[in-house]
């Protein structure tokens, strides 16, 4: 119950910084896409599972007060959760590359997915300028700001789990 609240309170969290705060920092316009390193975060350190609902819950946010097309994103990042929890069991919470490196997979294939889905598909052909103006400077600063943002969420992951396994040793 305790990890449920937490993770909403963090969801909300997240999307209110990148729908509020992080506009007035935007370098031409991009955005750091809090969400994708939340969702690729805690997919890679609890599992599928948890990276399918956090993702669920992170792009249904984006999808009921942003969404062109309704249950585009929740889909989306469900499967970015969840692709990213299958690197469960190689991850190590000391080591940053592995998440680095999924978070820049992540966001390149969200950036590549709402190109095709939401621009291609109406005939916007010029993916070089796309790719140069929009997915790539949104990859550099998602991981400038992933440095700062993935050891708090590490370490409120590390707190609910002592909590959890200290919660399980009263019931033994």
């Amino acid at each position: 119950m305790k990890r449920t609240i937490v993770m909403a309170l963090l969801i909300f969290v997240c999307f209110l910084l990148q729908c509020t705060v992080f506009p007035s920092l935007a370098f031409g316009g991009i955005v750091p896409n809090l969400l994708i390193v939340l969702t690729a975060s805690f997919g890679f350190m609890r599992g599928e599972r948890s990276g399918l609902f956090i993702g669920f819950f992170s792009g249904l946010f984006i999808d009921v007060f942003f969404g062109e097309v309704i249950g585009f994103y929740a889909l989306l990042y469900m499967y970015i959760g969840y692709t990213n929890g299958k690197f469960n069991r190689i991850f190590y919470p000391e080591d940053i590359k592995l998440p680095i490196v999924l978070i820049i997979g992540s966001d390149l294939f969200y950036g590549l997915m709402c190109y095709t889905l939401l621009f291609l598909m109406r005939a916007r052909f010029n993916i070089g300028y796309y790719f140069r103006h929009i997915i790539l400077p949104e990859i550099v600063y998602t991981i400038v700001i992933t440095i700062v943002l993935y050891p708090v969420i590490l370490w409120i992951n590390r707190k609910l789990e002592t909590s959890e396994k200290r919660g399980a040793k009263k019931f033994v």
